[in-house]
Parts: C-alpha cells; structure tokens; sequence
C-alpha cells in the first residue's frame, strides 16, 4: 500500500493540489472559533503555521499565515508580529491573557479562539485546503 503525504519537503506527495488563500470568516466558520480581537477587515490566510514553540513559529511563520497554538501570553502575538502572521488562533478553548489582548488591538492581529485541538483544527483546515507554513522549508 502507498502512503501518500502532504508535505513535499520530506516526502512524495500525491497531494499535487494548488496552495490558495482562504478567507478568515471561512476558517472561523470551519472551526467553530469565536472572535476575540478583530481586525475590521477582510483578511487572507494563506497558510497555517501550528506551534507551541515560539522559536518554530519565528523560524517557519510566514507572511500571511494563520498561527495555531495553545499558547495564551503575550509573547505570541510580538512573534507573530515578526513573522507577518495577521490571525491567531488559539485551540482547547485557550482564553487570552489580558496583555495577550491589548497587544493583538494594538498590532491589529485578529485573535480567535475554538473548542477543538490542534490536531483536529489543522486537519479540518488542512481538508479545506490550506497548507503548512514549514511544507516549502528543508527538513
């Protein structure tokens, strides 16, 4: 039996599909999340970066990618300002520290929160069609 895997980087894939950008009301819909901080636009995610290491997400994070993690301080945002991630999603119903919050309205990162694990949460997005930040990187 072949096994077929979506990442390109380390494997063959027989997941040649197209890398697209998602509309976040779309991603918030998928995953059942609930808004905490809003940008007040519409915004594009065209990738999905999921990390409890703040040093992966600076070393994989890309201009445009969702970040998901359990991770609820500060700290997440200042590194998903540095990498260029507009939305943060935070998974297992993981509520924002006070700080967390006032810095996502002031670095206009849209800040999320849902019910669902990590696991299941990038599964669902992966299904829909986004990719891993990391897929382009050398393992």
């Amino acid at each position: 039996m072949e096994h077929a895997f979506a990442s390109t980087s380390r494997w063959s894939s027989t997941f040649a599909e197209e890398v697209y950008a998602m509309n976040l009301s779309k991603i918030i819909e998928l995953v059942k999340g609930t808004v905490i901080i809003d940008s007040g636009g519409e915004t594009d995610i065209t990738s999905v970066c999921s990390a409890d290491l703040l040093s992966n997400v600076l070393r994989y994070g890309k201009k445009g990618a969702l970040l998901v993690t359990c991770l609820n301080q500060p700290q997440v945002i200042r590194s998903a300002e540095i990498s260029d991630i507009p939305a943060v999603l935070l998974a297992l119903g993981g509520i924002p520290e006070k700080d967390m919050i006032a810095l996502a309205r002031e670095k206009n990162i849209v800040l999320i929160t849902t019910l669902l694990p990590m696991y299941t949460t990038c599964g669902i997005l992966y299904i829909a069609g986004l990719r891993s930040c990391a897929e382009e990187c050398d393992a």
